[in-house]
């Protein structure tokens, strides 16, 4: 710690912002230039921006600002100081700052120190909307810096951790495109079989194969003042994947066994943001408006796939349905068809598909641990408790 030196930001390194050509609907288009929104960044836990989903005409470019593969990004709005490291050439808007000119820096060590500083960046970040981090205030913001070499090793610590999750998640998303096409195979299009169900086979409902355990009003579980609460899985925890400090708690003591999620359950939010997805953030009670996806006759790979296969369709009839918030009725289960094979081929596809399912729910288990670790480690390296 003796050769670690308190420094601003805006003295180690030159902090620029992007610009957004405006009005900005003239400007996007569905080919062109990629266009990096807030969205791209939090849509994954990749330290990568690798591609975007929308893009601007060439008229746009002069009036924003380019940034190239290897350059670190900032959110200064919506979501402020998230990092991220570019892939792919873009353009980015004002909500976005973008560095250059590194001073005795690591860039590696500052997307790891702002992974460590975003809670006190958010608090000092202002907006009656949006909250907003200007650039002045990352500019004066002080951290601790060590010698140059010292930053190399603590950014290749934690990026090997990263380095093992993002490949972890391209092995899953591998493996679910497998399976998925697998399952589109035999079950939709039967290219086995020229395009014609087999006889043996038969059409069921959705409902049959599985049972949809709705979760329950959680608040009125709260944990007793003497015992440690368990987190509450609702929409948000589903779609990011994990439970936070933000996250609710309820009583295990008071949750019946059943409204208990584990890791590899399959857990299907049916009001509000529907999806489909195999749960492995660690034991939570489940919340109303989940379904908790279990069945005693078939495999997890076979009701997580058909439950999958009809969540377009279930969408469709929420958006369809809806007047404040969209959700689909438990009728749609038994009206949603599904094909159930003869008994040989049923086995046959089990041990085919099951090692994807059973690889992808260990990777992300896998993931969440590195997580725990890498998180664990950050501050400690950042700040010099604990030695490289």
């Amino acid at each position: 710690m003796e050769e670690w030196k308190e420094c601003k930001l805006g003295d180690i390194v030159e902090i620029h912002r992007g610009a957004s050509p405006r009005p900005i609907q003239k400007f996007i288009a569905t080919s062109g230039m990629p266009w990096v929104k807030i969205s791209d960044a939090t849509a994954s836990n990749s330290r990568f921006i690798n591609s975007t989903k929308e893009f601007i005409i060439e008229d746009g470019i002069s009036k924003s600002v380019i940034v190239n593969p290897e350059d670190l990004i900032v959110s200064n709005s919506a979501t402020p100081g998230l990092p991220k490291i570019m892939k792919i050439k873009a353009c980015i808007h004002d909500g976005w700052l973008y560095f250059s000119n590194y001073k005795n820096l690591s860039r590696d060590f500052l997307y790891y120190k702002f992974f460590d500083i975003q809670r006190h960046l958010t608090n000092l970040a202002n907006g009656s909307v949006f909250q907003n981090l200007k650039t002045d205030i990352v500019k004066d913001f002080s951290i601790k810096l060590p010698p140059l070499p010292t930053q190399q090793k603590i950014a290749a610590i934690l990026s090997s951790l990263d380095d093992k999750i993002e490949l972890n998640n391209k092995i899953n998303t591998n493996l679910e495109q497998q399976a998925g096409a697998l399952f589109k195979n035999w079950f939709v299009d039967f290219e086995p079989f020229g395009g014609k169900m087999p006889e043996g086979w038969k059409v069921g409902k959705l409902s049959e194969i599985a049972d949809y355990l709705n979760g329950l009003a959680m608040q009125k579980f709260r944990p007793l003042e003497d015992e440690e609460g368990l987190p509450v899985l609702k929409i948000k925890e589903l779609r990011q994947g994990c439970y936070d400090e933000s996250s609710e708690l309820c009583s295990p003591s008071k949750v019946k066994p059943e409204y208990i999620i584990h890791d590899g359950d399959v857990i299907f939010s049916w009001s509000g943001s529907l999806l489909v997805d195999i749960w492995c953030g660690g034991t939570c009670g489940l919340n109303q408006h989940l379904f908790k996806v279990t069945s005693q006759t078939y495999e997890k790979w076979f009701y997580y796939l058909w439950t999958k296969h009809h969540l377009d369709r279930f969408i469709f009839l929420a958006a369809d349905k809806a007047t404040t918030m969209g959700h689909i009725k438990r009728e749609e289960l038994d009206k949603a068809e599904v094909i159930i094979p003869d008994d040989t081929t049923y086995q046959n596809l089990t041990s085919v598909i099951k090692p994807f399912i059973d690889e992808i729910i260990n990777n992300r288990i896998e993931n969440r641990k590195l997580s725990q670790i890498r998180d664990g480690l950050l501050p400690k390296l950042m700040n010099g408790e604990i030695e490289v």
